[in-house]
């Protein structure tokens, strides 16, 4: 086996890439491009074949064709000729399951309708107090010492305990499903148990909102005219915690690192060429928070990219490939501000119905995060930034950061042993709700851009 960080690390003896192998995506991707076009044959877990789509073109073919390219697994041949074991790491992910994100047609309209007109009651006002609020406390649970983690101390508790609560459950649940939701997508030899630990809360969750519903999305997803059963209702829940946990952390982690090393970023955020949002969507662009969906399921023999394609063949959607395709972005040093045209969110009738409160959990966080903390800097090098890559995603590893701390953080200081995220939150749809005391700061702060750029 080559070593890691070879062109040939990952691949077989018959120069087919093992896409739990890979160690450098971007490098890899575009190996894969040059030596076989739009679509490539890759190996999963246990040496399964499948197809990677990196064309941008071709992505969106298959996103827009249902008819040709299904969603429903049970099609896969792999699952047909017995060749998928049930403790595969693919099955969290891959393994039919009464969701809109495995059906098309008019049960997927179904279903996907429900989870639309949940998500709906979510209005921005109220997403920037439940964010505002974590965000504090957060802050004050790893400030004292000047240093932190963003990415453990912040990135990765900030969505959950946000998504857990706009679905319902209380405050003490958000914290002990951190690791379990990451884990189930990295496709770990744990996956599977990690899935059913998160199913069982989400199980207990449904039980208990039956009898005492609110204004959350497990409630609204019992009562919703769709009539879901009990077993649709925590699988959309799943689907909903998985998807803006692991989506928004991703988001997180690469625009924090892109303010804290990237100084030509830094200074087009400061001198007004682009807001916030925009460097969302550019992070989109250029690191899309789920670097491949799988999948799509062929349900006949076709041809795409030049590759033939068998019927029930599976087919890898890798996002960060059709982003950086250069049919589509010759020059990708050109920004994309304002526009909203990549597949980050995927695209078709299976495009994310959740985008704007990912895109709102980041936005909030991140100016709430660096207005508490305007000196934040890297306490390493930037050549020591580690990458956490899986089949799925990439990732900064840690993000270690130094500042001052701040003088006071009001009563938002969690007590002694107590977990961070222990105090009750209004809910986000009542507006009328009094916001948390905000944090104390020095008279005279300075814009925290000013202060990246002054560095």
């Amino acid at each position: 086996m080559p070593p890691p960080g070879c062109p040939a690390h990952g691949m077989t003896q018959n120069g087919l890439v093992r896409l739990p192998e890979i160690t450098d995506p971007a490098r890899t991707y575009e190996g894969l491009r040059q030596q076989y076009g739009p679509v490539a044959p890759v190996l999963l877990h246990g040496d399964i074949p499948a197809w990677m789509v990196l064309g941008y073109r071709e992505n969106l073919e298959v996103m827009r064709t249902p008819k040709l390219f299904s969603r429903d697994s049970r099609l896969w041949n792999a699952f047909i000729e017995n060749r998928v074991p049930a403790d595969s790491p693919l099955m969290p992910m891959v393994a039919w399951q009464p969701l809109c994100v495995f059906a098309d047609g008019e049960e997927h309209a179904r279903l996907r309708g429900a989870v639309v007109d949940g998500l709906a009651q979510f209005n921005r006002r109220g997403m920037r107090k439940y964010v505002t609020h974590y965000t504090r406390q957060l802050v004050a649970g790893f400030s004292r010492d000047g240093t932190a983690d963003l990415v453990r101390d912040y990135a990765e508790p900030l969505p959950m305990l946000v998504v857990s609560r706009l679905l319902g459950m209380t405050p003490d649940k958000g914290p002990l499903l951190v690791e379990p939701t990451l884990d189930l997508v990295r496709g770990s030899e744990t996956a599977a148990a990690s899935n059913a630990v998160v199913t069982q809360v989400l199980q207990d969750l449904v039980a208990y909102k039956k009898t005492a519903p609110g204004d959350d999305l497990a409630s609204r997803l019992i009562m919703h005219e769709s009539q879901l059963t009990d077993t649709e209702v925590v699988e959309h829940l799943r689907m909903t915690l998985v998807a803006a946990h692991q989506g928004t952390v991703n988001l997180i982690a690469h625009t924090l690192r892109l303010i804290l090393t990237d100084r030509r970023f830094r200074g087009n955020l400061s001198g007004g060429q682009m807001t916030l949002p925009d460097a969302l969507e550019q992070v989109m662009w250029d690191n899309p928070s789920i670097a491949t969906i799988p999948g799509r399921w062929a349900t006949s023999d076709t041809t795409i990219g030049g590759q033939h394609i068998r019927k029930g063949d599976l087919l890898m959607l890798c996002i960060a490939a059709a982003n950086v395709d250069p049919e589509q972005r010759p020059d990708l040093s050109v920004p994309m501000h304002g526009n909203r045209s990549h597949l980050a969110l995927s695209a078709g009738p299976h495009e994310c119905p959740g985008g704007d409160i990912g895109r709102a959990i980041a936005d909030t966080g991140i100016d709430e995060l660096m207005s508490i903390l305007p000196d934040m800097t890297l306490a390493i090098p930037e050549t020591e930034i580690g990458v956490t890559s899986s089949w799925l995603t990439t990732r900064p590893d840690a993000l270690p950061v130094q500042f001052t701390p701040p003088r006071s953080l009001g009563d938002l200081h969690p007590a002694q042993g107590a977990p961070v995220a222990a105090q009750p939150l209004p809910a986000a749809s009542a507006p009328r709700q009094q916001p948390h005391p905000p944090v104390a700061a020095p008279s005279r702060r300075r814009s925290w851009w000013r202060t990246l750029l002054s560095r």
